[in-house]
């Protein structure tokens, strides 16, 4: 759900992996430093003074950096009737606040984040299937699989993000280049429309290697292009092979031609190299979609990125965004299920709000996305439509130290130039051990 970043656009923070479970569709730089406002009574139990009628919950939310967002949050708490909320608002390092308040009775009974397995090992979240197995089917396969640990379903989905790949027209027109379909094309076309001033392609100033919990990081893209992933479903190993070696070799190939844009004023999150012709396509997500359009008008498109080949892999994106799940430690369990089951399964009117009235993301549910107003035509339709059909997640297995294994591999060889088959061996030896510990 990596953190989805600051910007130009004040990208938020998704700890929610893009892809990557227990990682966040990762905004760089966004979580460093707790504190936040807040709602609402302190501690759970009965409110004083109110006979214990009605609970009082704790609710998290890591710091969005879009306008509004907070007083929205804070507005549904003040609309829900059978409980006091008292929401928490997050700046700095939310990660670690969380992870040091699901040890304790002073956490939250209601947090955002993103389900993995060494969560419910610990008995740090409970599963919600009885609030969520009735509209299951209202949630895409990508983002049931993002909430899915051993059988159980343990979030409800919040928001959903992705990143695309952004070309812009004009350019590809008068370049006689089409939008790359295959992985040899967009090496083709990166190259081909590479000029004294312009760069072809931006995927990151790290060349999209660096193991972001987010849409930046090519890791994901690079095995979906190939027909793998991080994990097989029965959690082997599945990140090797000489389709992966031949997959990375593409990046390396767009490193070698210089043909793709490092060292941008900003990174990956922030479409405004795109917008001023830094590159002319970049892998950026649906939330910078509408600061393209103000720059561009209509002359942008967008396409998942590619398979590697017409026979090998299909296209894909990255499944992001943040789901609500409840502390074990909550002294308020079924008060707060039923807190989530208002406000992010019922509550349509505020998801939409939510999604859509600050920044740009795709509300889970299915059934509502496909009725907002703002996502019924041009490239956001598109966009929804390519999540619903190619939107992958990494699994609830895989760990940010899994993640940085297999990052450190792909920075050698892409980077570095170094021995794929030694580099991968290494993160195989890596992430094996980390397997043995959560899996034994």
């Amino acid at each position: 759900m990596v953190p989805l970043p600051p910007s130009s656009l004040t990208r938020r923070r998704l700890l929610a992996g893009l892809g990557l479970g227990a990682a966040a569709v990762g905004a760089p730089g966004l979580l460093a430093g707790c504190g936040g406002g807040s709602t609402g009574l302190d501690g759970g139990g009965a409110e004083p003074g109110g006979g214990g009628a009605k609970p009082n919950l704790k609710v998290w939310y890591h710091q969005y950096g879009e306008s509004g967002t907070q007083q929205a949050v804070e507005r549904y708490a003040k609309d829900y009737p059978d409980a006091t909320i008292k929401v928490q608002w997050t700046p700095g390092d939310y990660t670690s606040k969380v992870n040091s308040g699901l040890l304790s009775g002073d956490g939250p009974d209601v947090f955002e984040g993103s389900a993995n397995l060494a969560m419910v090992r610990a008995n740090q979240i409970v599963p919600l299937d009885d609030i969520l197995e009735p509209i299951r089917s209202d949630y895409t396969d990508a983002d049931l699989k993002s909430i899915t640990v051993d059988g159980k379903l343990y979030g409800a989905r919040i928001v959903d993000d992705t990143v695309l790949l952004y070309y812009r027209k004009s350019v590809l027109e008068k370049a006689g280049v089409n939008p790359p379909t295959t992985l040899d094309e967009l090496v083709s076309a990166a190259k081909e429309l590479t000029t004294p001033d312009q760069k072809g392609l931006f995927i990151g100033n790290d060349a999209g290697v660096t193991p972001a919990y987010g849409g930046g990081s090519m890791l994901g893209p690079v095995l979906w292009s190939v027909g793998q992933n991080y994990l097989t479903p029965d959690n082997k190993i599945n990140f090797t092979g000489d389709n992966v070696v031949a997959a990375l070799g593409k990046l390396k190939q767009l490193v070698d031609d210089k043909s793709i844009l490092l060292g941008a004023p900003t990174d990956y999150w922030d479409p405004s190299s795109f917008t001023q012709g830094l590159c002319a396509m970049q892998w950026t997500g649906l939330w910078a979609m509408p600061a393209i359009q103000q720059a561009l008008d209509d002359d942008f498109g967008i396409v998942p990125f590619p398979p590697f080949s017409a026979t090998i892999g299909k296209p894909s994106t990255p499944q992001g965004g943040w789901s609500a799940m409840v502390s074990a430690k909550s002294g308020n369990v079924d008060a707060a299920k039923a807190y989530i089951k208002w406000l992010w399964l019922d509550n349509t009117a505020f998801q939409e709000d939510f999604n859509l009235s600050y920044g740009f993301h795709i509300p889970p549910r299915k059934s509502l996305a496909a009725k907002a107003a703002k996502l019924q035509s041009g490239p956001a339709a598109e966009a929804v439509k390519f999540y619903n059909d190619y939107a992958i997640a990494g699994g609830t297995t895989w760990s940010p130290a899994m993640n940085n294994a297999l990052g450190d591999a792909a920075t050698a060889i892409v980077r570095k130039g170094q021995d794929p088959s030694t580099s991968l061996n290494a993160a195989v030896k890596t992430v094996q051990q980390q397997l043995d510990q959560l899996l034994g």
